[in-house]
């Protein structure tokens, strides 16, 4: 289908998942490494940074690396040492009057046939452009400590949504990002910035460089009838609608998880390149409170008609995927709220396990605040001998004077299973990242 309608009434049947809450609170873990701290002032070039994914390399995953999204900064690309190995800056604006580039998301996809060659893809919504990029990564380069990134995008790729310049001017542009593979074809789902909209994008191969194509379009709710018949809408700045910023796929399953920031987290099937089954598996806390606007929202928190979720605080961010066996392994969010992780099962209904905090340690500080994440299964090198989660830090501690930081953390994932009191699983066998397709 081409687009898909939700009545109130399914919106307000759909299934919250799990239980209450372990009475103890989250589980506590600490980061082992730290990328450098970056700042959103002219000093810093506006960098900000926001959403990681992890390259593994086929030859020695010891030597993996990371890349991290700054905004109108571009790109860093870390190893797993956490320090930087290559800057790439965003694409400048078009014209006096134009927007300039800003990176959101990224994403990996390996073996994408590329002028004839399997070429690994570091693929980034431009939300200041409206574009998808595409960057290959060069694992001779990794292999030489040499800046491993190049850019690929074809020169003539169009906005994602926007129908003209204008539109790319008022920002309500490409904004989340999630890659896959299915055999031989590779996709982006893309959200929209301040609309419900999704759009499935194909890659294609345009003369040696990267393209893409339209394969379908969602729009999830944007307002909901409650349990008690009334109509609710997260609170937003006029004409702004409840967006879609964390994503992830599971290749497995065959399906993506979005995080609808002021709403939940959503399980959406895809079948045959399509956008197929939606259900809204956890809701904020938030959801269904009554709120006023003065230029900004005012929640009436004492007025909460309780039809909320226990697990999440919105804004829901960052969400990735942690396969395991059979099926079995686990779905992360990132609950910004209250600067927690929620953790549900992979399989079967997405029951909710628990959730945990990075929190400060003796090498680096902790987590808040999290817009991205990504968890990798596979072992990498003595550093991460079962596995690494990377998250997004939008508090980096100690603070530059009066200048606030951001960077990413990366925590053993082994540090996180272990802390659960029935710990979690370590699978680093049953999945291949580079042969998920």
């Amino acid at each position: 289908m081409s687009a898909t309608a939700f009545t109130a009434l399914a919106a307000t049947l759909l299934m919250v998942a799990g239980g209450p809450a372990p009475a103890s609170g989250p589980v506590l873990v600490n980061a082992g490494i730290e990328t450098p701290a970056v700042h959103d002032d002219p000093a810093g070039g506006n960098a900000d940074a926001d959403d990681p994914a992890v390259w593994v390399d086929p030859e020695h995953p010891g030597r993996s690396i990371v890349i991290g999204t700054l905004k109108e900064a571009g790109l860093d690309v870390y190893g797993l040492d956490g320090k930087r190995i290559q800057h790439i800056a965003a694409p400048p604006a078009p014209s006096e009057e134009g927007a300039v580039g800003r990176f959101n998301n990224v994403d990996v996809i390996y073996g994408f046939e590329l002028g004839g060659k399997k070429t690994d893809l570091a693929l980034v919504s431009d939300r200041g452009r409206d574009r998808v990029r595409a960057f290959a990564i060069d694992p001779t380069a990794v292999a030489a400590g040499r800046p491993p990134l190049k850019d690929v995008t074809a020169p003539d790729v169009k906005p994602v949504f926007a129908s003209g310049e204008s539109e790319v001017e008022e920002q309500r542009t490409a904004y989340g990002l999630t890659a896959f593979s299915d055999d031989d074809d590779a996709y982006v789902v893309v959200s929209q910035r301040e609309k419900t909209r999704l759009r499935l994008l194909q890659l294609k191969d345009r003369g040696g460089r990267v393209g893409y194509e339209t394969e379908d379009t969602l729009s999830l709710p944007g307002s909901f009838e409650l349990p008690d018949g009334t109509d609710w809408a997260p609170c937003g700045d006029p004409g702004e609608r409840p967006q879609v910023e964390g994503m992830a796929f599971d290749q497995e399953e065959g399906v993506l998880y979005a995080a609808q920031e002021a709403v939940g987290l959503w399980r959406i099937e895809l079948d045959d390149e399509e956008f197929d089954d939606a259900d809204l598996i956890d809701r904020v806390r938030e959801y269904g409170t009554p709120w006023t606007y003065d230029e900004e929202c005012v929640l009436d928190t004492a007025n909460d008609p309780g039809y909320g979720g226990k697990h999440l605080s919105a804004d829901v961010e960052g969400v990735t995927v942690y396969h395991a066996a059979d099926g079995a392994g686990y779905v992360l969010a990132s609950s910004q709220g209250d600067d927690t992780f929620a953790v549900y099962e992979r399989e079967g209904r997405n029951a909710y396990v628990g959730s945990f905090a990075v929190t400060g340690g003796p090498a680096v500080d902790g987590v808040q605040h999290s817009d991205g994440s990504m968890v990798v299964n596979v072992p990498l090198g003595a550093a991460f001998p079962q596995g690494l989660l990377i998250t997004h830090d939008g508090d980096d501690t100690p603070a530059d004077g009066d200048r606030e930081g951001t960077n990413f953390k990366f925590t053993r994932w082994d540090a996180v299973a272990g802390g659960f009191p029935e710990p979690l699983t370590v699978d680093t066998t049953s999945f291949d990242p580079r042969d998920a397709g």
